[in-house]
């Protein structure tokens, strides 16, 4: 299972040490860049392998390029490292945008697929079947469940790594940029809609704050909402998202400091409420 593009290629050997180190993946994960530092951990022998005879200023840029926020399922990072390491093998350094891209369009939809399927209804089973028979004295029970999870568990993270970059190479080789092209299209509208849904959900800002005009209260949070609902989580929203781009995301912590902050002294004002 190799593909060639000029002087590079990706073998079997790279992708083995690919899963390998992934399954330390999670190790390093934060409230920053999330799985961002374990991908590009796990990615480095297939970076290795594209960079070896180029400048060490693009295999600097390519790692910083995949220390970029990410976060999934970790077996369905599996498929995405494999898919990211083919499209990184074809495509030319001026289209890099073309992985990340992908990746973001990716990580979203796998991660509620291997969410489900593996945290919520594969651990569980598992779970159920080696309490039950420890419950009635075997220890087998713990004993099988570690089996049974990690047969699933394994198999999922090694098969994934090869079918994500077969299927890549068939898909690249088979449709062309064209393709390529739509694929990563189609994935920013697949990231964004996840963001957008994201934000949507957790993002609230209630104001209570309000204003006796005589007989009436103008009630801020009323008022707005009778325009557009959630204005104020979208402009709080929004005004993170600027900060962060304008600072390269560098003081993140600070900002998540400074929202609490401003948050409790707001509410102590009585301008915000729960």
């Amino acid at each position: 299972m190799t593909a060639e593009i000029g002087t590079h290629k990706i073998t079997k050997q790279d992708l083995n040490k690919v899963f390998w180190r992934m399954q330390l993946l999670n190790v390093t994960n934060n409230f920053q860049s999330m799985q961002a530092i374990g991908f590009l951990s796990s990615f480095v022998p297939v970076l290795e392998r594209l960079y070896e005879d180029q400048p060490k200023e693009l295999r600097v840029e390519a790692m910083k390029r995949h220390l970029e926020f990410f976060n999934s399922h970790v077996n369905a990072d599996a498929l995405i490292l494999g898919v990211a390491a083919a499209v990184e093998e074809t495509t030319p350094e001026q289209e890099k945008e073309t992985v990340t891209a992908i990746k973001t369009g990716l990580m979203g939809p796998l991660a509620g697929i291997g969410d489900s399927i593996l945290k919520f209804t594969w651990l569980p089973i598992c779970g159920s079947i080696g309490a039950s028979l420890a419950l009635n004295g075997s220890v087998i029970g713990p004993i099988l469940m570690f089996l049974l999870y990690n047969v699933v568990n394994v198999a999922t993270k090694y098969y994934g790594i090869h079918l994500g970059y077969a299927k890549g190479m068939e898909m690249i080789n088979g449709g062309g940029s064209d393709l390529l092209q739509r694929l990563s299209t189609m994935a920013n509208v697949v990231g964004l809609m996840v963001i957008g849904a994201l934000i949507a959900s957790v993002v609230k800002v209630n104001v209570v704050a309000e204003i006796s005009a005589g007989k009436n209260v103008i009630k801020f949070q009323e008022m707005f909402d009778k325009v557009m609902p959630g204005l104020f989580s979208l402009l709080v929203t929004i005004a993170v998202y600027f900060i962060l781009k304008k600072t390269k995301g560098k003081h993140a912590p600070l900002l998540i400091l400074g929202i609490m902050v401003i948050s409790i002294l707001l509410t102590m004002f009585g301008v915000l409420g729960k």
